[in-house]
């Protein structure tokens, strides 16, 4: 950030003794080694005058995480629920087939997703709504959503049911959603996290 705008006035210095208009504007500072989302934030904070990132590593590698976290388990078989035990419990799935919400605030913003069984009654906006948490059966809270939105959809039924959206449709659906949360669900630092509830 310091040499950025150190170059900067320079530029303006070289600008105003050669008396060319515009030419401080015009020489474009470019930073890279290594950059990563914690760099750029601590820049931002600061103050700089860089025009243009060079990411490379940081762009094809997920630093914070490296690896995705992921496991199948079975939550039904022939119409039948199913259930993983372990001795930690939030390693013990939920059972049964599920369907999952997302109810809205009045604010526009989403305030919990709801994972219910399938044959319940979806939930309206306006009703009241217990959420509970998934782990400890002492936390709930009831909720009046404004909107309900259903987030599951089937895809594959014997056949594709839908078209495969492009990279740009997936990034612009990404970004959207991302926009719709709260600021501080995707803060840099310490996020509040998402909820996601089950139903009674």
């Amino acid at each position: 950030a310091y040499l950025s705008l150190e170059a900067r006035k320079m530029f303006e210095m070289v600008e105003a003794q050669c008396k060319v208009e515009g030419m401080a504007k015009a020489l474009k500072i470019v930073a890279s080694n290594d950059i990563g989302e914690d760099t750029l934030h601590s820049l931002n904070q600061q103050g700089h005058s860089i025009d243009t990132f060079g990411i490379g590593t940081h762009l094809v590698t997920c630093q914070n995480q490296p690896a995705l976290g992921c496991v199948y388990k079975l939550v039904e078989f022939d119409k039948k629920p199913r259930i993983k035990l372990s001795q930690e419990i939030k390693k013990v799935s939920v059972p049964g087939k599920k369907v999952l919400f997302r109810l809205y605030g009045k604010a526009g913003y989403p305030l919990v997703d709801l994972m219910q069984l399938q044959d319940e009654e979806a939930p309206k906006p306006g009703d009241k709504i217990m959420c509970r948490h998934p782990l400890d059966p002492t936390k709930r809270v009831v909720c009046v959503p404004a909107q309900v939105l259903k987030l599951h959809s089937v895809v594959w039924d014997g056949g594709p049911t839908q078209e495969v959206p492009s990279i740009g449709e997936i990034r612009s659906f990404a970004m959207k959603e991302l926009f719709e949360l709260r600021h501080d669900h995707v803060r840099h630092l310490n996020p509040t996290p998402y909820k996601v509830s089950l139903s009674e």
